[in-house]
C-alpha cells in the first residue's frame, strides 16, 4: 500500500510540473508535448512493435503528459488498437486524438468527410481504441468532394451524441479553416478547435497565413514533423549518401525526389546553426530543435513520434528546454523563408 501510494504521489508532482496549457479556443488542457502514435504497429512494415509501443506511452503518461494522437490510417489500424489497449486502465487521464479522412475499403463511400463514410470511421475507431468517446475527432485532410456543411454537421452530431468531445482537423489552409468555422457557424453548431499542420525550421510556411488564420478563428495547433523527418537531428552529413536504414536513405533508394528536396545546401545550412546552439546550451540538436518550435506564436503542442523509448526520452527534454532569446533569434533568422523579413 505505502509503495502504490509513493507511486500516486510521484505521478502527481510530475503532472504539476508539466506546463499544460488550452488547446484553442476551449477549456481543453493539454500537454505540450504531443506524443504521435504513427509508428506503432504489429505488421513488418510497421517500426516499432506493441511492447515497446507500451512502454513508450507508460513512460510518456508517467512523466505527466497527457496528449496522445493516432489515425485510423496508421498502420492499418494498428496504432488504434494499441493506443487503445495501452491506455485502457488510465483512460480518463489522457486526452486521446484520432483522424479520419483516409481510405477504408474499397468502395465509393469507403473515404472522405462525408455523413456516410464518417459514421462509419467513428464506429470503427471507437471499437479499435476500445473507448466510449475520442477526445479530439480530427479531419486528416480536406475533401473536395464532400460540401463542408455536411461534414460540419455530421461532425456536431458526434458532439452532441457524446461520441466525440472535440473536433479538429490537420493540413488544412487559411481559406479552409474559414470556411469550416462559418460553416459550423451558419450551423449553430460545433466549431474546430485545433489544426494539425506540419511546421519545422525547415517548413515555416504556416507562418504566412494558417496560423494567423487558426489564431482569429479560435484553433490551437499540434504540429507534426517538428525534426523534418530527422533532418533537424543532426542524422544526416552534407556530401554523404544517407545511411539505408533512415527515412531519406530508404527514399533515396526509392527514387522519391522528396529526399532530394530536403537534402539541400540551405538546409545543411539551418542544421549547422541548431548544431552551434546545442552545443552552446550543453544539449542536442533534436532538443534545440523542439524547443524552438515552441517558442513560436501560436504552437500548442509539439508531436513526437519515437520508435524507441530512448528517441522519446531526447524528444522530451527539448520540450522542457528554454532557449535563451539570443538563439531563437538566430535560429529563426537561419531558418527565415525566402522574400520574409
Amino acid at each position: 500500500m505505502q509503495v502504490g501510494g509513493e507511486l500516486k504521489h510521484t505521478f502527481e508532482r510530475r503532472r504539476q510540473q508539466v506546463n499544460y496549457v488550452n488547446l484553442g479556443h476551449s477549456g481543453l488542457k493539454v500537454s505540450r508535448a504531443c506524443l504521435g502514435a504513427m509508428n506503432f504497429g504489429m505488421s513488418d512494415t510497421a517500426p516499432c512493435d506493441e511492447a515497446e509501443g507500451k512502454r513508450i506511452i507508460d513512460s510518456f503518461l508517467d512523466k505527466g503528459n497527457n496528449f496522445i494522437d493516432t489515425a485510423n490510417v496508421y498502420t492499418g489500424g494498428d496504432s488504434e488498437q494499441i493506443v487503445g489497449r495501452a491506455i485502457k486502465n488510465k483512460r480518463h487521464s489522457v486526452v486521446l486524438a484520432t483522424k479520419a479522412r483516409g481510405p477504408q475499403g474499397s468502395g465509393p463511400n469507403d473515404m472522405g468527410t462525408s455523413r456516410v463514410h464518417l459514421q462509419r470511421a467513428l464506429e470503427a475507431s471507437l471499437k479499435r481504441l476500445d473507448t466510449d468517446y475520442i477526445d479530439l475527432y480530427q479531419m486528416h485532410a480536406w475533401d473536395p468532394e464532400t460540401p463542408i456543411e455536411e461534414t460540419m454537421s455530421t461532425l456536431d452530431s458526434f458532439v452532441k451524441a457524446g461520441k466525440v468531445r472535440y473536433i479538429g482537423c490537420s493540413n488544412y489552409t487559411g481559406s479552409q479553416i474559414v470556411e469550416a468555422q462559418w460553416a459550423a457557424s451558419r450551423q449553430n453548431g460545433t466549431p474546430f478547435i485545433a489544426l494539425q499542420p506540419r511546421y519545422s525550421l525547415l517548413a515555416r510556411e504556416i507562418e504566412a497565413d494558417v496560423l494567423p488564420a487558426c489564431q482569429r478563428h479560435g484553433l490551437g495547433t499540434l504540429v507534426y514533423s517538428p525534426l523534418a523527418g530527422g533532418m533537424l537531428s543532426g542524422k544526416y552529413k552534407q556530401g554523404e549518401e544517407p545511411a539505408a536504414d533512415t527515412r531519406y536513405g530508404r527514399r533515396t533508394r526509392a527514387g522519391n525526389n522528396r529526399a532530394a528536396a530536403i537534402l539541400t545546401d540551405r538546409n545543411f545550412d539551418i542544421v549547422e546553426e541548431v548544431t552551434r546552439v546545442a552545443e552552446e546550451t550543453g544539449s542536442t540538436p533534436t532538443a534545440v530543435s523542439l524547443a524552438w518550435c515552441l517558442t513560436r506564436r501560436g504552437v500548442t503542442s509539439a508531436i513526437i513520434g519515437p520508435r524507441t523509448l530512448a528517441q522519446q526520452d531526447e524528444c522530451l527534454v527539448g520540450l522542457e528546454l528554454e532557449l535563451p532569446a539570443e538563439a531563437v533569434k538566430r535560429l529563426s533568422d537561419a531558418s527565415r523563408p525566402a522574400g520574409r523579413r
